[in-house]
This record gives C-alpha cells, structure tokens and sequence, in this order.
C-alpha cells in the first residue's frame, strides 16, 4: 500500500489498490510531539536544494490547476521585491474535504511546507488561508507550539476565507490579503509578480506543501517511485455520492478510478455517471469512468482532469439534470458578477436548464444553453464561465437520455436524494 500521509510507506507488491481510504484515519498529528515522531524533522536545506528538490520531484500543483511548484519558486525568485507566501487551505469546493482534512489531521506537514517555501522565495511574511469551517483557534494553538519549538522562521498569519466557491482562487487570494475582496481579476500581471500588497506572491495548495515536507525528508527520487513516470506521487480526494463509504481517499497517479472507488467500499448501487474534478469538472458516463485512470494525460481525450480531487458517483435513481440544475443555479449565484459572462451569461443559462429539469421543453432551449455557452467560454475575468461549461456540456452529453425524457415531460427519478452539495454562501 502507497499510504502518503501515514508513517510507514511502501511500493505496491501485492497487486492492491494503490492508495488508502485515510478520511477515518484515528490518529492525528496536531500535536508536534507526535508529528516529528511519525515524519522526523524536517532536514536544513537552502534556498537552492528547496527549489531543486521541488523540480527533481516533478511536484505539480494540488489545487486544481497542476501547475509545477518549481515554476512558481522560479517566478517568484525572479520578480522585484520582497516575497509574501501563502498556504491556500480556502477549499470552496462544496463536493471537496481533503483540505480541511489535512489541515486537521497533519497541519504541521502543511506548515513544514509553508516554511520550507518561504525559505525558497526569501519570504519574510507567510499567510495560512484557511477554510471558514476550520477551527482557528486550534490552529492557533498549532502554531504556538510551533514558535515556542523555534521551528518556524518565519511567523504565520491565519486568515479565515469568506465564504463562496471563488475565494480559493489564487487573485481572489491576494485580493482578500490584500485588504479587499476575495474575487478573482484579469490575469495580468500574475500573482508571482505582483500579489499581496503589489510584492510577489506564492500561492500554494496545503496538499502540495504537506507533499514537499515529505518529499524534504525522503528525497526526490522516493516521490518519483510513486505514482507515474509523468506524475509523481500521490494525491488526495474527496468521494462522496453513490459509494459505501464516503470518506478521504489517497491514491498514486496511474490508479484505475475504479480501484481508486474501491477504496471507499466501491459503489453501493448502480452507476449511471460520475463527476471528476469538482464544479469545474466534468461528467463521465460509468463506461467512460471504469476505463480511466487518475492520470491527466488519460483523462486529457475526455475534457477531464482530476481537478480538485473529487469524485461524486450518481446512482441509477438520480435525475442527472435535476443534479445539474441545482449546480448550475448555484455556480451562477457564486459568480464574482464583475463580467458580462457571469453577470447575465451563467443565470441565464442556469435559468433554462432549471425550466428543463422541471418543466420540460423543446429542442431549442437545449441549443440556446449551448449557444450562450458559446459567448461565455473563455470570456470572462477569470475562468469560472469556463469551468462552469465544462460542468454544463460534459453533463448534457453524458445525460443526453435523461434530456429527451424531459423533452417528452418525463423524468427516471426514482430517489428523492439530493447528491450534490449547494450551500448558500453569501
């Protein structure tokens, strides 16, 4: 078994399912007592071995965007001006706990991290972005411990991310620390050249920093031997839905996502779709789904990537888009409003695929949510429109059989169970 975050890690040798269902885990680690017994400390390294280490790992990005750590460090190092770190614990995505997990469970992990790239970037202030449902004053107590150990060079501020699926994007990021508000802006410049109060800024998933702490006691070459040769590792996710147990589930790269659902006890029904990623994800039918690998160059001919680590599987008695609709109205209400495409585009949009899953209607409804689709891809401020339709036309595809049942004014509901989580956030 390849179990990351739990002491003793070995290669599969016995065929099993690379990975673990931890999100039950009994033991935790907030105590730095226990932390360095399980993990040691962290080795004294410099700012080059930092960004070496995380170029020779081929540690990439856990938030979602899988973007190469080192290319941040490098950009960062490149730009004028003191550096500002922040650990991006935010997880606005409703169907994601994997954050929230890590940040309960190791926070000190994601805190060696959060050190070791301040170390790397020079940084003289460090930011741990945190979910609103977190306990702060924990946290708080985890980092007193910390100080009072002297392990921390630089001090963390913890701030509290508002409440709403965008506030973990990365400009939403600095925006907030910065002292507005947490909505994403034009891309230009980037965050690593101009971020937190105009210094540079490295934002980067707790997951991903937890990985570095790792991969700085074990060496580079130990990451590489998990996973696959063109993604390392492992990585953490979220599986809800139509499974027995619903829970944390870590995974190498390369692993069949039919293993990977094994892991949380397999499907407890029948599986009609899955959706991969998130919000900003996309559906898979079952077949799609069972010949797939949590791999981005295998899901890359599907539109599909593991995005934020979540899987959701939707049994045979869900409505499909009654499900859509439900997160369709919520992505539309949880839109920074600052464009054309989100301030009319997405509740339009949201509006008649709702009139669809409820009422019915005809063919051309269908075609003016994929016309509008159209005229909000990859023209918004930021890249909420885009995912949104991603979410949108994987759906109508993967349920185009429900679509016609509700053109017909019908629908295959048999269960009344709502899968997806919609909160109401502000």
């Amino acid at each position: 078994m390849t179990i990351l975050f739990d002491r003793d890690i070995q290669a599969d040798t016995d065929g099993a399912p690379r990975g673990a269902l931890i999100g039950s885990a009994p033991t935790a680690q907030r105590e730095l007592r226990a932390h360095l017994a399980a993990h040691g400390s962290v080795p004294a390294m410099d700012a080059h071995a930092v960004v070496r280490l995380a170029t020779d790992s081929g540690l990439t990005g856990h938030g979602g965007a899988g973007f190469p750590l080192y290319r941040k460090l490098e950009a960062v190092l490149a730009a004028r001006g003191r550096a500002i770190v922040v650990a991006n614990g935010a997880e606005g995505e409703p169907a994601s706990a994997k954050d929230r997990w890590l940040l309960t469970r190791r926070p000190h992990l994601v805190l060696d991290g959060l050190q070791l790239v301040a170390r790397a970037t020079k940084a003289n202030e460090a930011y741990l972005y945190v979910n609103h449902r977190l306990d702060v004053a924990t946290l708080t107590d985890v980092l007193a411990e910390r100080q009072r150990a002297g392990l921390d060079r630089v001090s963390v501020t913890i701030v509290t991310a508002p409440h709403a699926f965008i506030s973990g994007e990365e400009s939403a990021v600095v925006s907030h620390l910065s002292g507005g508000v947490a909505l994403p802006r034009f891309k230009s410049p980037r965050v690593t050249e101009r971020g937190v109060r105009g210094r540079p800024t490295l934002v980067s998933n707790v997951e991903t920093l937890a990985l570095l702490a790792l991969i700085a006691r074990r060496g580079a070459a130990w990451f590489r031997a998990l996973g696959t040769t063109d993604a390392p590792g492992t990585m953490l996710l979220t599986v809800s839905g139509a499974v027995r147990g619903s829970g944390i589930v870590e995974a190498g790269h390369g692993t069949p996502l039919t293993d990977v659902l094994a892991l949380a006890g397999g499907p407890s029904t029948r599986l009609q779709a899955v959706l991969l990623g998130g919000y900003h994800g996309t559906w898979l039918s079952a077949d799609e789904f069972a010949a797939a690998k949590l791999s981005r160059s295998d899901l890359a001919p599907l539109n599909a990537s593991p995005g934020a680590g979540v899987i959701v599987g939707l049994g045979d008695g869900t409505c499909g888009l009654a499900e859509m609709s439900r997160v369709m109205s919520y992505l539309a209400h949880e839109s920074a409003g600052q464009c054309g495409p989100c301030l009319n585009g997405l509740p339009r949009i949201a509006a008649q695929v709702k009139s669809l899953a409820l009422k019915g209607g005809d063919r051309r409804a269908v075609d003016e949510m994929l016309r509008l689709g159209e005229l909000v891809v990859g023209r918004g401020a930021c890249h909420h429109p885009d995912g949104s339709m991603r979410f949108l036309r994987s759906g109508l595809r993967v349920f185009a059989a429900e679509v016609e049942l509700h053109l017909a004014r019908r629908c295959s509901r048999t269960s009344n169970d709502l899968v997806l989580p919609t909160p109401i956030t502000r």
